[in-house]
């Protein structure tokens, strides 16, 4: 979707102004204005308070025991669900809601939720309350996996539960997927498109991704980004090898020595700031609706790669979005400090934008080490990801934002974080991320970090996004909820 078609532009206007794009269909709006909100927050962030309870840190993962929390959830509501594993102890977990179209309507392809179960480690002494505690103060929920993303995944289950309370015809089926062993290798995603695809036949799907962001690039100004794609990611282990010995006797071509030098070089990798189209039409939105000389600027994609590209670069999301980035993640060498081991590595986490391939990246960074003692390993090697904007999953999740925040800025994102999206897309689903908060830099930091936490505020909005978007794409549109 780009800025300069009067389609598109018209659109964007009409995201900023919350009106004609935040208001829902009809019989949206009536199945919302019969939903008891109080009663649903209610119960999402009790069921997330349990769920963060659930050890499904990876490694090793668990998750059979993530997804036998959800099966019971959804067996009290009388929703049968299957559980299928990859491994031992490492289940996925898939349950459908049957659409039936009106008579003479083809029925689509389904649209499906999908959250993974098993959440990265935890430095439990740094944190105010355990990892796994789902402890609920100070209007917040805090837990490993909060945000990332067993927050988002307790509440499509809720969504998949009040369509099934509220007994919603539904034109479409609409699936309800959280698998295993997404921070790691991806395998559960892989498992359950392999062996149960014919269950599922989504062509359509919303993920994580994407988030709103306070104060963004402006103070006061809040931006909502939805992901239509991912960068592409390379994982590589490099290791240097030179001449082990004592550790009281320094000599040269030592492996650490090797390893330190070629991560000094890594320092000088220069990477184009190289903003994606989908960037220059956020960056139109926010101009839009920040006005002014920086918003006149931000409307002009060559004066953001000029005037505004140092702002730009200071910030570390909107950097991620617009560059090919390397960041060294672990180091390994000697086990104890009077050895030197012949071996020295380094794991390197790189993120490709599209239209450049990780082939192309690992290449320019064997050049740029360009020394011989110095040896790649490759990881992890997948190319970026595409759905397109123009797409009514996407415009559900937009309008929803708009209608409940018409003051925030909402547009799309190629997300730096690599996510089970990849996978769908190659099954020709159209999949969006979207992690329905709105949330501070100091929040962010809990994702991976310390202290994760959600807001129970953000949980009340994130499930009535959720809600609107869902019932705009699978409700039957000639049914309404039955008279008081």
């Amino acid at each position: 979707m780009g800025v300069s078609s009067p389609k598109s532009m018209g659109l964007l206007l009409l995201l900023l102004t919350g009106e004609a794009l935040g208001a829902s269909p009809p019989h949206v709006k009536a199945w919302i204005d019969a939903t008891d909100f109080a009663v649903e927050e209610v119960e999402a962030s009790l069921v997330l308070a349990e769920y963060l309870r659930v050890d499904t840190i990876n490694p090793p993962g668990n998750e059979s025991a993530g997804a036998q929390f959800l099966a019971e959830q959804l067996a009290a509501d009388g929703i049968e669900s299957t559980l299928t594993a990859f491994s031992p102890g490492r289940d996925s977990l898939i349950a459908k809601l049957e659409g039936r179209p009106a008579q003479g309507q083809e029925k689509e392809g389904a649209l499906c939720l999908l959250s993974h179960i098993d959440v990265v480690e935890a430095e439990t002494d740094a944190w105010i309350h355990p990892p796994l505690s789902g402890k609920i103060d100070g209007g917040f929920i805090w837990g490993r996996g909060a945000i990332d993303m067993k927050g988002t995944g307790a509440l499509q289950l809720q969504v998949f539960r009040m369509l099934h309370r509220m007994n919603i015809p539904l034109k479409r089926d609409v699936v309800l997927l959280a698998v295993a062993d997404e921070e790691s290798g991806n395998q559960g995603i892989q498992h359950v498109l392999d062996n149960h695809w014919q269950d599922i036949q989504c062509s359509q799907a919303f993920n994580e991704g994407g988030i709103g962001i306070k104060d963004l690039l402006f103070e006061g100004q809040d931006v909502f980004s939805i992901s239509i794609g991912e960068k592409g990611v390379l994982w590589l282990r490099m290791t240097a090898n030179g001449t082990p010995g004592h550790g009281s006797t320094p000599r040269p071509d030592q492996s650490p020595d090797i390893l330190l030098q070629a991560l000094n070089r890594l320092k000088d990798f220069d990477e184009p700031f190289a903003p994606p189209p989908v960037f220059d039409t956020l960056m139109s939105l926010i101009g839009i609706h920040q006005g002014g000389v920086q918003g006149w600027i931000l409307q002009r994609p060559f004066l953001i790669r000029t005037v505004l590209k140092r702002k730009i670069l200071s910030k570390h999301l909107t950097r991620a979005a617009t560059t090919n980035t390397i960041n060294v993640t672990g180091l390994s060498g000697a086990i104890v400090p009077n050895v030197v081991p012949s071996q020295s590595s380094a794991l390197l986490d790189i993120r490709v934008l599209p239209g450049r391939t990780t082939s192309e990246m690992q290449q320019k960074i064997v050049a740029t080490i360009d020394d011989p003692r110095i040896s790649f390993e490759v990881l992890t090697a997948r190319e970026a990801e595409m759905s397109p904007a123009d797409d009514p999953a996407y415009w559900a999740l937009a309008h929803q934002i708009a209608r409940l925040r018409p003051e925030s800025v909402v547009g799309p994102i190629v997300s730096p974080g690599f996510t089970d999206s990849v996978f769908l897309r190659q099954h020709g689903v159209n999949a969006y991320g979207l992690a329905p908060f709105l949330m501070s830099d100091k929040e962010l930091i809990g994702m991976h970090g310390h202290n994760e936490r959600i807001s129970v505020e953000n949980m009340r909005l994130g499930l009535q996004i959720l809600w609107g978007a869902v019932l705009e794409l699978a409700a039957e549109p000639d049914a309404r909820p039955p008279l008081p």
